[in-house]
């Protein structure tokens, strides 16, 4: 069984996940990335890959200014032309195959859904971080089954980085954290809102209230 020390990911916090084509794109991951966001996911479930490969190279260098990871959702392709981690669910890519694509230092994760069994295989093949969900009903996904908290206190014994998924906002992610989840991915509650940053600090503030404190 693998653990912790594999993984390529450190510390906890929120995980922004973008919501599809939108006109102000990048003004939206700017200001999550200026309200604390720890990972970014580039997510765009339509086939133009032109744009979206225009649009990761742009979130790219978004993120390394910001000194945070880029997850590319399920494009191995796309993820190794942008040097990018990448976010694999059960009809993607292999962990092995996507390392060999990407490289020893790429972050990898996987979509656990609600099934320990699959946590504890994508763990033992190297995946840096296990996601489950959906935690709540979730607008992004709406048929996505709700799954117990207690999922994420019992994975926490496999050793690899938690990320709990689905209709996950400031209000409800606190009981999340408490039951073992390292980062919160949140989509609408990002992307959907008034003002992205405030939103994406409400989240963040949930880690740790006082970024600027040193420890």
């Amino acid at each position: 069984m693998s653990s912790l020390p594999h993984s390529r990911l450190h510390g906890k916090g929120v995980y922004a996940i973008t919501d599809g084509p939108r006109d102000d794109l990048f003004a939206a991951v700017e200001a999550a990335l200026a309200g604390g966001v720890r990972l970014l996911q580039y997510r765009d479930t339509t086939r133009d890959v032109e744009r979206r490969r225009a649009e990761a190279d742009e979130i790219s260098r978004l993120c390394a200014g910001h000194g945070v990871p880029l997850i590319i959702d399920a494009d191995l392709e796309l993820a190794r032309q942008t040097s990018a981690g990448l976010h694999v669910g059960r009809d993607d890519v292999s962990i092995a195959d996507a390392r060999a694509a990407l490289g020893p230092d790429a972050i990898i994760g996987a979509a656990c859904y609600g099934s320990l069994e699959r946590a504890r295989r994508m763990a033992a093949e190297g995946a840096d971080y296990l996601s489950f969900g959906a935690m709540y009903r979730s607008t992004t996904l709406p048929d996505a089954t709700v799954v117990s908290h207690d999922l994420l206190t019992q994975v926490t014994a496999l050793g690899v980085p938690v990320v709990a998924i689905g209709g996950i906002n400031a209000d409800n992610a606190k009981a999340l954290i408490d039951a073992g989840a390292d980062y919160v991915a949140a989509i609408s509650a990002v992307f959907a809102a008034r003002d992205i940053q405030t939103a994406t600090r409400r989240l963040a503030d949930l880690f740790d209230p006082h970024p600027g404190i040193l420890r």
